[in-house]
């Protein structure tokens, strides 16, 4: 058997940006990618603390040291500059291997830095 499993969180991020204008997705720091085990174009759960919102998109890769945190096309209706966000990646495991597989998770500091 095999089961879904929190992979990597960021947790608590700003929102930097909402751009309803530009292809669907969002744009991550890559310092935060990096920290938290994403990559680009990996699937995303993002839950909006704020408004209670989730959605999933895909992972596009920011400016290194940038802070950002964009949420792009139809997400961007989801969210407003200043929100705080979760962000989630899942992997699949064999359920034994599960038990004992350890998450990554980041807290970003003021600016969404490590």
């Amino acid at each position: 058997m095999q089961i879904e499993i929190l992979k990597s969180k960021i947790h608590r991020a700003v929102v930097t940006e909402a751009n309803l204008n530009y292809i669907g997705s969002c744009t991550i720091d890559e310092d935060l990618l990096d920290a938290a085990g994403m990559i680009a174009n990996e699937k995303i759960q993002i839950v909006n603390v704020n408004n209670g919102e989730r959605l999933e998109t895909y992972v596009i890769v920011g400016p290194r040291g940038s802070g950002v945190i964009a949420l792009n096309g139809a997400a961007a209706r989801m969210v407003q500059a200043g929100d705080i966000v979760i962000i989630m990646s899942y992997c699949i495991l064999n359920f034994e291997a599960a038990k004992t597989h350890q998450p990554t998770v980041i807290f970003p500091k003021t600016g969404n830095k490590l």
